[in-house]
């Protein structure tokens, strides 16, 4: 089997965001990305200006991701960095199709800027969809961060949800619109605080709390950043 580019492989932990928070989880997450958010706490997934990435990024086997898998328990994250920057890759195929015959759930965080159609897709049980608002900042160069069409079909191949970054009631209003111009499901739209740290959060929660119930969608904190910080492999 060939290699996939592994950041780092931890758990058992908790599912920190989303629908599935508390759950426990262990996380495969993959180098790369084609965004360059502002607030990103995975950086060494990607940032050669502040990352020697030739350190914090190693080629590993897919038979060896699995072993380091299967070692943990709980449902499967597959994150990055942008992992569906990998999605033709027959490595990332192999993993998931590994991992779904060793009997695991899979989940995928992705930034929804990447559709790699229903061959792939309906390889999850859960994709948690994270488009950027504009308090992501500027993106380098020519990379775009427009949602990838395609997703709004794919709801019948798998669970999906959209889990979007928010700093204020008027950032959770416009991922409010979004979300019903593309005519998703009220009930898989989730809105998050930015935060790093536990002060970040705990000055933004009450404030996106609210407007989720205004602008009907749900809310979602980052437990593990409450639980630990901005800790690696937490």
């Amino acid at each position: 089997m060939a290699d996939l580019p592994i950041a780092e492989i931890f758990g058992p932990t908790i599912q920190g965001e989303g629908p599935y928070a508390g759950r426990r989880a262990t996380f495969v997450r993959l180098g790369g990305c084609n965004l360059s958010c502002s607030w990103c706490d995975t950086s060494f997934t990607w940032d050669s200006d502040r990352h020697n990435l030739r350190d914090t990024i190693s080629p590993m086997p897919v038979d060896h991701i699995v072993e380091e898998t299967m070692r943990r328990d709980g449902v499967v994250v597959v994150t990055g960095g942008e992992p569906l920057l990998h999605h033709r890759s027959p490595a990332f195929y192999d993993l998931l199709t590994t991992l779904r015959s060793r009997g695991r759930q899979i989940h995928l965080e992705t930034n929804g800027t990447i559709y790699p159609g229903g061959d792939i897709v309906g390889l999850f049980d859960v994709i948690s969809l994270s488009p950027k608002l504009a308090n992501a900042g500027p993106h380098r160069g020519s990379q775009s961060a427009a949602f990838a069409s395609g997703w709004g079909a794919s709801s019948g191949f798998t669970e999906i949800h959209l889990k979007i970054v928010c700093e204020s009631r008027e950032d959770v209003s416009v991922a409010a619109s979004f979300a019903k111009e593309l005519g998703w499901r009220s009930d898989r739209v989730w809105v998050m605080p930015q935060g790093i740290d536990a002060r970040q959060l705990e000055s933004r929660w009450p404030t996106i709390a609210q407007a989720a119930v205004d602008f009907g969608v749900n809310a979602t904190n980052r437990l593990h950043v409450l639980a630990w910080g901005d800790e690696r492999g937490r």
